[in-house]
């Protein structure tokens, strides 16, 4: 598992997606894996309260895969050692009525993290270029300019929504937030195992949603979008990273390697020392303290 190199994941020329497998082909247990991730959480924990203090850099951690790809799972046992402080967690669903009256990008700006902090967006301003892709008549809801049906979407509306998000995403880089956006790599196969899972286990029956089989249906054609959106929106200062997501434990591990390596090239992140004044009266401050 530490052998594991992260810049094998990480996009950095035009890539297909069915030249990435789902599954490593590493010889590993589940204990093995829970141990790897284990001592990387310690790390990032040890790291984050460290800049939370520092309170200079930001991170923009973001998910994305189709459903039942592990992105609720792997969040929970990540972060589950940060000091919940220092991150939030977003899941953007379908847009609100209030939402919808502002651009497609206000909402996540809105949820942006604070200066020291963690920020992870559980599906992200990518959902409006790929399930809008998949469902064009979504765009209706926005209310556009010249836009009243769907033939009104043009190749270079989508062509200028993912400049706009890469321009979003360097203005943040720029004033202190490393962004990572990670893609769940899943096998159909595998979705269908996870839908099956949640069919015949009771207790995870509220996890099902008829509203996946539909999308499931659409299997090829958001595969098709994706690579078209990592493609076109992996940059140095926001680069998408493909996730092998058939293994729930690798991917996890491989994500948490991946925030680590990230956070220890802030080499300026040290932890604040105490006013020389108050340092020097720590004594007297002590025993006023017994008394």
């Amino acid at each position: 598992m530490e052998n594991i190199n992260i810049e094998d994941f990480k996009v950095k020329t035009t890539i297909k997606l069915a030249d990435f497998a789902t599954k490593l082909d590493i010889d590993t247990d589940k204990d093995q894996e829970e141990l790897a991730l284990d001592k990387i959480q310690k790390k990032l924990s040890k790291k984050q309260d460290a800049m939370y203090a520092h309170n200079r850099h930001a991170f923009l951690i973001c998910l994305q895969g189709m459903d039942t790809s592990g992105k609720d799972s792997l969040i929970r046992e990540v972060f589950k050692e940060f000091n919940p402080r220092g991150v939030v967690v977003h899941s953007f669903k379908t847009p609100n009525s209030t939402e919808l009256e502002h651009d497609y990008l206000w909402r996540h700006y809105l949820a942006l993290p604070e200066k020291g902090k963690f920020a992870v967006f559980n599906r992200t301003h990518y959902e409006n270029v790929l399930v809008t892709r998949v469902h064009p008549e979504y765009i209706l809801f926005e209310n556009l300019p010249g836009i009243e049906k769907v033939e009104d979407i043009t190749p270079q509306f989508w062509e200028n929504r993912m400049e706009q998000m890469v321009n979003f995403e360097k203005h943040l880089s720029q004033n202190g937030t490393k962004i990572l956006k990670f893609y769940f790599h899943m096998s159909k196969d595998e979705q269908r195992e996870r839908l099956l899972k949640r069919l015949e286990n009771p207790e995870d029956n509220w996890k099902f949603s008829t509203g996946d089989l539909k999308e499931r249906e659409r299997w090829e054609d958001y595969m098709k979008y994706y690579e078209e959106a990592i493609n076109k929106t992996s940059t140095d200062f926001a680069p998408w990273y493909i996730i092998p997501a058939d293994d729930k434990g690798v991917a996890r591990y491989i994500v948490a390697k991946t925030i680590w390596e990230e956070m220890e090239k802030l080499t300026d992140i040290t932890e604040p020392e105490l006013d020389p004044k108050v340092k020097s009266n720590i004594e007297v401050y002590r025993e006023q303290l017994k008394k």
